[in-house]
C-alpha cells in the first residue's frame, strides 16, 4: 500500500517533502535513503549545528548543491525552486510552508520540546528518532498533536517501532499479546563514554549514545514507549532482563525467561532479553484460548503453548523511516504512539556514588543510568525521570544504584521540559490508592 502511494505520488509530481533535524549518525542514514531509494518523498532541508555537517550528509546522498537558509521564507522559496536547503536555525524548518513532516533525529530533550510544539503549530507531522523525549513527555505531546489534527510517532525500523509493528500483527490474527520484547547484545548499567569510546569511533558512533545503549537507559526508554503504546507495564523495576548463554536460540529458551503467570494475568509485559540469536531482533509472546487454533499454531511449528513466539530477527533503522514518513502523511496513521497517559517511566539511577551540589550530566554519560518503573509507582515515590535530570543539582550524596527522587535534586530555571512534565503529570493523575513498589 505505502508503496503504490508513494509512486503515484511520484508519478503526480507531489512528493512528500520531508525536513530533518539533526545529522548525526541516524540522520545520515535517513538522508541516504531518501535521496537514493525512496520515490515520492524528498528530503528538502536539514537543521544541524554544523552547516558543513548538513552539507555533508546530503553530498553523500548524492545532493551537490545544497543552499544555507536563515529565513524560513527563503527555506520556502526553495521548496518552490527544488532545491535543497540546510540551516543552523530548527525554528524555520518547523514554520515553513511546503513541508509535510519533520524527522527530529536529536536524541535530545529540552531542545527538541520547543520545536515538536512549534512543528504541530504549523501542522506539521513529526517522526521521532528521539525514543528520550518520547518516554519522558511524549503522553503529553501526543495531545498537543491530536489538537493541532497531526500526528506524533515513533519510527519503523527502530525496534519500538518494529515490537508494535509485530504487536499489531499478532492481534491482527487473534494471538493476545502479553510481553513485546527487545533483544540486547550487552547490558552493563556502568558503562560510560570512556569504556565505549573504541566501539562508537569503529562504527562513527556517539560514544554518549553508544553508552546508552550499553548502559540500559536506551532500551528503558525503547520499553517505556510501547508499554505506553499497548498499556503494558514492567513486571519489576528495570524490567526482568533475563541473560542467556551466548548463541542460544530465543525459541528455545524464551518460555523459560518470564513469569508465566504475570504475563496471562496481567495487562502484559514489556522487557527484554540478553544474549540470544537472533541478534538484534524484536519478539512478542501471545497467547490463544481457542483449542482449534491452539491446533492450527501447533501444526504451523509454534508448538503447544500456552506462550506462542513470535519474532523479527533484525531491525533496519534508518531504512524503514520513510515508510513511517508516508504512513503519517498518506494515512494518518502512527507507528508508535501513546494510547494515553503514561504507564511506564524511565527513572534516574547513579552510576556511580555522588556528591552533593554536583550537576548531573546527560544521557549515556558519567554519573546516571536509566530503570523502567510503572507510571504509578514512579509517582507515589516521586521518582526522579532521567529525561529530565541532567543539569539538575544534587541536594544529597547518593549512592551508586540508587534512584533519584525530585526532592534529592533543583531543577533548573525556566525549562519547557519540566512544565510539560509537570502538565503530563495533571493531565494523568495517579490514582490516590497507587502505593509501593513494582
Amino acid at each position: 500500500m505505502i508503496d503504490n502511494a508513494l509512486k503515484k505520488r511520484q508519478e503526480d509530481g507531489n512528493p512528500i517533502r520531508v525536513g530533518m533535524i539533526g545529522a548525526g549518525f541516524m540522520g545520515r542514514g535517513i538522508a541516504v535513503q531518501i535521496c537514493k531509494s525512496v520515490s515520492g518523498m524528498e528530503l528538502v532541508a536539514i537543521s544541524n549545528r554544523t552547516l558543513t555537517r548538513a552539507a555533508g550528509i546530503y553530498k553523500e546522498a548524492g545532493v551537490t548543491e545544497t543552499y544555507k537558509v536563515a529565513k524560513t521564507k527563503e527555506l520556502e522559496d526553495n521548496i518552490r525552486k527544488g532545491r535543497f536547503s540546510i540551516t543552523d536555525n530548527p525554528d524555520i524548518i518547523c514554520e515553513a510552508d511546503g513541508i509535510d513532516a519533520i524527522i527530529e533525529a536529536t536524541g535530545a530533550v529540552e531542545f527538541t520540546a520547543r520545536l515538536i510544539l512549534k512543528a504541530f503549530d504549523h501542522k506539521k507531522h513529526v517522526v521521532l528518532m528521539n525514543a528520550e523525549v518520547d518516554g519522558t513527555i511524549g503522553p503529553i505531546l501526543k495531545k498537543y498533536a491530536e489538537r493541532a489534527g497531526v500526528i506524533l510517532t515513533g519510527a519503523d525500523g527502530d525496534q519500538p517501532g518494529v515490537e508494535m509493528n509485530l504487536y499489531r500483527f499478532v492481534k491482527g490474527i487473534g494471538v493476545k499479546p502479553v510481553l513485546c520484547g527487545n533483544i540486547k547484545g550487552l547490558h552493563d548499567p556502568y558503562r560510560n563514554p570512556q569504556t565505549q569510546e573504541a566501539y562508537a569511533k569503529k562504527w562513527g558512533q556517539n560514544a554518549a549514545m553508544v553508552t546508552s545503549f550499553a548502559d540500559g537507559t536506551k532500551i528503558s526508554f525503547e520499553q517505556s514507549i510501547v508499554a505506553n503504546g499497548t498499556g503494558m507495564n514492567v513486571g519489576q523495576r528495570g524490567m526482568y532482563g533475563p541473560s542467556v548463554e551466548a548463541g542460544a536460540h530465543l525459541q528455545d529458551v524464551v518460555h523459560l525467561l518470564y513469569p508465566l503467570d504475570q504475563l496471562v494475568q496481567g495487562p502484559g509485559m514489556v522487557d527484554y532479553v540478553v544474549g540470544p540469536q537472533p541478534s538484534p531482533g524484536v519478539f512478542i509472546l501471545g497467547t490463544h484460548d481457542d483449542p482449534i487454533q491452539q491446533h492450527y499454531l501447533n501444526l504451523y511449528k509454534l508448538g503447544k503453548g500456552p506462550l506462542y513466539l513470535f519474532y523479527t530477527p533484525y531491525h533496519l533503522c534508518h531504512f524503514e523511516v520513510p515508510f513511517t514518513v508516508a504512513r503519517a502523511v498518506l494515512f494518518n496513521d502512527a507507528t508508535l504512539t501513546p494510547l494515553d497517559g503514561p504507564v511506564v517511566e524511565v527513572i534516574a539511577t547513579a552510576k556511580v556514588a555522588l556528591k552533593a551540589n554536583t550537576l548531573i550530566d546527560g544521557l549515556g554519560q558519567y554519573m546516571t543510568y536509566g530503570l523502567c518503573e510503572n507510571y504509578e509507582t514512579a509517582r507515589s515515590e516521586n521518582l526522579l525521570p532521567i529525561g529530565l535530570a541532567k543539569g539538575c543539582r544534587l541536594k544529597k550524596d547518593i549512592a551508586r544504584d540508587q534512584v533519584l527522587t525530585f526532592d534529592d535534586v533543583e531543577l533548573p530555571p525556566g525549562r519547557l521540559s519540566d512544565r510539560l512534565w509537570q502538565e503530563q503529570l495533571q493531565m494523568f493523575p495517579v490514582p490516590v490508592s497507587a502505593t509501593g513498589s513494582s
